[in-house]
């Protein structure tokens, strides 16, 4: 994105007319240090400056099912990058919900938030689509025999500790649920009990049972 104000953008500013206070939609029909404008609510044309934020572009690593790709994003200089931050992030292959799970400062020193200025590059991973490891416990109790499958869901889907579940043509109770490092806001890192709800973005792994199985699984 150019900083520079160009004919025809779109910019909010007061409008003399209708919004002294308040800035409403203005049509750009010719820039410059005193740009001329169009409010798009009353009609009334005239002349305003208009500043621009001070932009910078952030590197952005985008970590998804164990791969990593490097993609970059504009935003405000001033505005502060944190870890559990999340953002959407354009690219030409799809748009995607990512969260902030680490900030690089220069000399690879790692931060949990700071200025977008000072950012040297940004870690994510996409949490609109996620992929949840599952270890199912067989109905016989016995645990050499568990089997681990992945759930595929979006990363808003809720887990609840009781409820019955299925991946990959696998049915099982959920009776735990193991938190991603990244989180914040629970009391613990594992939860075991029954109605204990969490969105998928949020598990590291889910630990189930089959359903033809009575006995509660200890984990």
């Amino acid at each position: 994105m150019t900083n520079e104000i160009e004919t025809g953008e779109r910019v909010a500013v007061a409008c003399p007319s209708c919004s002294p206070e308040e800035g409403t939609v203005h049509e750009v029909l010719r820039p410059g240090g005193q740009a001329t404008v169009r409010c798009s609510e009353c009609g009334h044309v005239h002349k305003t400056r208009i500043e621009r934020e001070r932009e910078v572009r952030l590197e952005v690593i985008v970590s998804q099912d164990g791969d990593s790709r490097r993609e970059s994003v504009e935003t405000p200089a001033d505005q502060t990058v944190s870890t559990g931050d999340e953002f959407v992030l354009e690219t030409e292959e799809a748009i995607h919900l990512v969260r902030v799970t680490s900030v690089e400062l220069e000399g690879e020193k790692r931060v949990e938030s700071a200025p977008a200025e000072e950012v040297r590059a940004v870690w994510t991973r996409a949490v609109d689509n996620v992929s949840v490891n599952v270890t199912v416990h067989p109905n016989d109790g016995r645990r050499d025999k568990s089997r681990s499958v992945t759930s595929h869901v979006p990363g808003d889907h809720e887990f609840t500790v009781g409820e019955v579940e299925e991946a990959e043509d696998e049915e099982f109770r959920i009776v735990g649920i193991h938190l991603r490092d990244d989180v914040s806001g629970y009391h613990h890192t594992k939860l075991d009990h029954e109605g204990d709800t969490v969105p998928a973005k949020d598990v590291k792994r889910l630990y189930g049972e089959d359903v033809s199985s009575s006995a509660w699984s200890a984990w």
